[in-house]
């Protein structure tokens, strides 16, 4: 997915689908590229939230002012430009970085 056309679709009901989701943004008038709903990798279960990405700019800005705050599942949904991931301290990193915290 290209970050300057992807979106983050968060506050997610669990049980909203891939489909309900591009239904939403269809009901708009919005033609979304694809979506992806994040789940969790042991049990499968939606944590929540989601990414979608579409052609332009424009059709990204457009799904961002029409789906902020709009309720889908009884939810109000939180719609804002994706950012890229930040890199996350190995469970090795943290533990040394917690266990110098309390040397000093």
């Amino acid at each position: 997915m290209e970050e300057d056309k992807k979106i983050y679709i968060g506050n997610l009901e669990y049980s909203v689908s891939e489909t309900d989701l591009k239904k939403a943004f269809e009901q708009k008038g919005i033609a979304v590229k694809e979506v992806r709903i994040i789940t969790d990798r042991f049990t499968g279960k939606s944590k929540g939230f989601g990414f979608a990405e579409f052609d332009s700019e424009e059709e990204t800005q457009k799904a961002i002012d029409a789906l902020n705050g709009q309720e889908l599942n009884g939810r109000a949904l939180r719609v804002s430009k994706a950012r890229k991931m930040q890199p996350r301290l190995s469970r090795r990193d943290h533990s040394d970085s917690q266990r110098e915290r309390f040397r000093r």
